[in-house]
């Protein structure tokens, strides 16, 4: 599956699911930058169907009614919505 990276302070494995559509998954995006830490993400709704399959079925292991955005920090963690303080408590 396609990853973008955007470098940053290493805060551990972070990784975004995201539409390209979507208004919170762009405020999560834009907090991240904000916070200056490293982190991959990807568009769902841009990649190929085969692509499209694999990272939703990603998706719902950690977060089930597959809703957008969700971040995953560490393959653990998982906070799904744009949930701002939550986000910052995680990865100060």
């Amino acid at each position: 599956m396609q990853m973008e990276h955007v470098k940053g302070r290493r805060r551990g494995e972070i990784i975004l699911y995201a539409l390209s559509t979507c208004g919170w998954c762009a405020k999560t995006k834009n907090l991240l930058g904000e916070l200056g830490v490293e982190y991959s993400y990807t568009y769902v709704d841009r990649l190929s169907p085969a692509e499209m399959e694999d990272a939703i079925r990603e998706v719902e292991k950690y977060n089930p009614s597959g809703s957008f955005p969700t971040l995953v920090i560490d393959g653990s963690r998982v906070i799904v919505g744009f949930r701002e303080a939550e986000i910052r408590e995680a990865l100060k």
